[in-house]
């Protein structure tokens, strides 16, 4: 059985899921970001009782296939920017189809209904948070970030940084403040 979670970002929202699951008495089989695989089918107690731990870590059971798709997308997303290496060799909206096995025209509509903003936008937020943590961390050139983020230029990337956060890159790794936003809250 599948269960579809909302705002899990991170490895460690994957630990806490998996730990609250196995606290509760269930064995994950596989704790992915927005989806955990169990062993047993549960039944709707079970979920309620899963839904009351979780919330409390700012998680959130969903139940609704458009919602479940909709942060699928973004799952998708974060783990595309976040914690994929390889830079993506087609367009997104062909990785996203066949990574969700939807046409992308289906895919947009769900995730501009709920979301109020298109996933191109969502995934540019991702791209400028990614490269605000590498300018924070102050490890890579400008050059690199952009490479590493698929920008076709430094100048791409700057000027998206501009417009997304009102500053140059430069400018913002000078400042270094604190105005990196956690995943969920992009």
């Amino acid at each position: 059985m599948k269960l579809h979670i909302k705002n899990m970002v991170c490895n460690r929202c994957k630990m806490v899921v998996k730990a609250e699951l196995e606290k509760l008495g269930f064995k994950p089989l596989l704790v992915e970001l927005g989806e955990v695989t169990l062993t047993e089918n549960i039944s709707s107690a079970d979920k309620s009782r899963i839904a009351e731990n979780l919330t409390p870590f700012g998680f959130e059971l969903l139940e609704d296939k458009k919602t479940q798709i909709a942060e699928q997308i973004k799952t998708t997303i974060i783990n595309l920017v976040h914690y994929t290496k390889e830079p993506l060799k087609i367009n997104l909206s062909t990785f996203l189809s066949e990574q969700l096995k939807l046409e992308y025209a289906s895919l947009s509509s769900i995730f501009s209904e709920l979301e109020h903003q298109t996933i191109e936008k969502y995934f540019i937020a991702q791209k400028i948070e990614k490269a605000k943590e590498m300018l924070t961390y102050g490890e890579l050139t400008l050059s690199e970030i952009a490479y590493q983020l698929n920008y076709s230029s430094v100048a791409h990337l700057s000027a998206q940084f501009k417009k997304v956060t009102g500053i140059t890159p430069s400018v913002y790794k000078a400042a270094a403040t604190d105005s990196r936003k956690t995943l969920d809250e992009v």
